[in-house]
């Protein structure tokens, strides 16, 4: 036996109906759509449609609320500035939030840096963000550091 010898079962080659080729098709003329309306017209899609039925999308209650305004941060503490400025050889005596975005260390897109009083401090620094914590500027101040704040 061969391949090319191998008869194929009926189900497995069960061929789609045509529509639209003739009244003996049994799918001819309009080819299963019915008679007139806007359902048997081409390019019609009626979503959420259910037949004057209130739709599931306006049975359902409205939830929650996206604010435009809103300013998007990310987080960033005192444990993470230290492995940054172990592994990338950042000089300590001015960090910028911009300089961190330029080398691709963080994101950007992710919004603007917000220092946090989490870990502990390695040794001082100066560090310009866009935003911080009161604890974290102290704990930075009396470590020997300086903070400037771009953004209020």
């Amino acid at each position: 036996m061969k391949i090319n010898e191998l008869k194929s079962s009926l189900i497995s080659r069960k061929k789609s109906k045509r529509r639209g080729r003739g009244a003996g098709s049994g799918l001819g003329k309009t080819s299963g759509r019915g008679v007139k309306g806007q359902k048997s017209r081409s390019g019609v899609s009626i979503n959420g449609f259910e037949g004057g039925q209130m739709p599931l999308y306006r049975r359902l209650p409205k939830r929650g609320f996206k604010n435009p305004f809103k300013i998007k941060t990310q987080q960033v503490n005192f444990t993470i500035l230290n492995n940054i400025i172990k592994k990338y050889k950042l000089n300590r005596d001015l960090i910028k939030e911009s300089e961190l975005f330029e080398k691709k260390i963080l994101k950007k897109s992710k919004g603007n840096l917000k220092l946090l009083n989490v870990g502990n401090i390695d040794g001082p620094f100066n560090l310009e963000i866009s935003f911080a914590s009161k604890k974290a500027i102290e704990v930075l101040q009396s470590a020997g550091g300086k903070i400037t704040i771009t953004k209020k």
